[in-house]
């Protein structure tokens, strides 16, 4: 993967988010590390099935696409609230953005 390792804290996080019985107790931060890695995955197989999209805010836009479905699925399967909701969002946009501009 080109983003983010399988051994990497992103890669840790999502394995345990996806594997988490249904319970509330998952933190934002873990939820949007897993999201990130997530929107890693999603974003280079849209890459490598569409190409490079025409700018880096368009990629943003589609990362962050991903990011946060991620985030909406684990949400309404676990069971969290609106605010664990959104800043677990924002969180993983902020490290979505960040891992694109050392990327991209």
């Amino acid at each position: 993967m080109g983003w983010f390792s399988d051994d990497s804290d992103q890669a840790q996080a999502y394995d345990q988010v996806v594997n988490a019985p249904h319970k509330a107790e998952l933190s934002h931060e873990l939820i949007a590390a897993a999201a990130s890695y997530e929107a890693a995955k999603a974003y280079e197989k849209h890459v490598s099935e569409n190409g490079q999209p025409d700018s880096h805010a368009k990629a943003k836009e589609i990362f962050a696409g991903f990011a946060g479905a991620f985030v909406d699925r684990i949400v309404e399967t676990k069971g969290l609230d609106y605010v664990d909701k959104e800043k677990a969002k924002h969180h993983a946009h902020k490290q979505a953005e960040e891992q694109l501009a050392s990327g991209y």
